[in-house]
């Protein structure tokens, strides 16, 4: 975003996660777009909201184009019908599906009040790749964040029919191990409405499950980097891997940056804007601010990341790639009050945005001998 600036439009790439609770990716991105548009309207707007694997997942590789909607009856975390959606799409003869954890497993189809940690169950998820296979899809990508499960997975594999053939490429956000005070359990356990004594019971029953199924599969996964991730549906199906054609497990908002081509819209970018609900600690975790910050980096493109909060350590984490941090809301609120405001804060802080980089160009012109 050089002298180019002063001598004609800029195309701005705005590509932020959604605000959890309250706004998808794809509104944030709008929001921003109609704030940017009202202080420089001559600049051109490239929209690429994105998630990392958990809820709003499908909505942000929807966004990209060229997927179609199919839907599914399940089993939710509570063992009730659920209807989950799903992405398909047909490219030089592949079927290929894009499916979400927690359309079928989330923690969200949960009411507070029936949250049951040690009931809940994992298997729709297998129910949906099933589904998935069996519509055609040789390709699957599933995104597992936002679960309800700490069923260590085996709820899933009861679901799953025969994956021969299939290729399964995991979006994980998450490098927590099965068990321990760092696993499934003990980390995430409470968050899905478990007492400590429940985390403990969870532990205990994820270790005899871990013993069973690694004695069946001949693989210790239970240690591997992400095999705590959803409640450990990341170990089941590490030890299961075999069973698929081929298998990975990586990093959400790589998965999604490849489903939208991020880095084929940041080629043409003069200026990056991403976003989270929260800049802060866990911004420094492989976030979706951090990955298009370090995306944009590698491009020599300006990047600047707004967030609903934004805390120093998130700041820090930014800046480490030398990306700026920016808060959206002009006045000390709290969270439940931001939640409530909508989309316009965004708006407003996508103009306060457009208005600054035009006041940079005017230095930049009037500092030109």
């Amino acid at each position: 975003m050089s002298a180019a600036g002063a001598d004609r439009p800029l195309t701005v790439l705005i590509a932020p996660d959604s605000f959890k609770g309250s706004l998808t990716s794809v509104e944030v991105a709008r929001a921003l777009a109609d704030g940017w548009a009202r202080a420089r309207p001559d600049d051109a707007i490239v929209l690429s909201p994105l998630a990392d694997g958990g809820e709003g997942t499908l909505a942000a590789v929807e966004a990209a184009g060229g997927w179609d909607w199919r839907a599914s009856t399940v089993h939710d975390p509570l063992g009730r019908p659920v209807e989950a959606r799903w992405l398909w799409r047909e490219v030089a003869g592949t079927g290929m599906a894009y499916v979400e954890m927690a359309q079928a497993s989330g923690l969200s189809l949960v009411r507070p009040d029936e949250r049951d940690p040690i009931a809940a169950t994992s298997i729709g998820t297998g129910e949906l790749i099933a589904a998935a296979a069996a519509a055609g899809a040789t390709h699957i990508t599933l995104g597992i964040g936002g679960s309800a499960t700490t069923d260590g997975g085996r709820g899933l594999l009861g679901g799953l029919a025969d994956t021969s053939g299939v290729e399964l490429a995991v979006a994980c956000d998450v490098s927590n191990p099965l068990l321990g005070p760092d696993g499934a359990a003990a980390i995430y356990g409470p968050q899905k409405g478990a007492t400590r004594a429940q985390v403990l019971e969870l532990d205990a029953r994820n270790e005899a499950w871990a013993d069973e199924l690694e004695r069946t599969t001949g693989r210790r996964v239970r240690d591997i980097p992400g095999a705590g991730a959803a409640g450990g549906v990341g170990f089941a199906l590490l030890a299961i891997q075999d069973r698929f054609e081929s298998f990975a497990l990586r990093p959400g908002i790589d998965l999604v940056m490849e489903a939208t081509d991020f880095d084929g819209k940041l080629a043409h970018a003069d200026l990056v804007i991403t976003g989270e609900g929260r800049v802060d600690a866990q911004t420094a975790f492989g976030k979706t601010a951090l990955g298009v910050a370090r995306r944009a980096a590698a491009a020599d493109v300006p990047c600047i990341a707004v967030g609903g909060g934004v805390e120093p350590d998130g700041i820090a984490a930014l800046a480490a790639v030398g990306a700026v941090a920016v808060p959206v809301t002009e006045r000390p609120i709290t969270v439940a009050e931001a939640m409530a405001a909508g989309s316009e804060p965004l708006v407003r802080c996508g103009t306060r945005i457009a208005r600054l980089v035009s006041l940079g160009e005017a230095a930049g012109r009037s500092s030109t001998p």
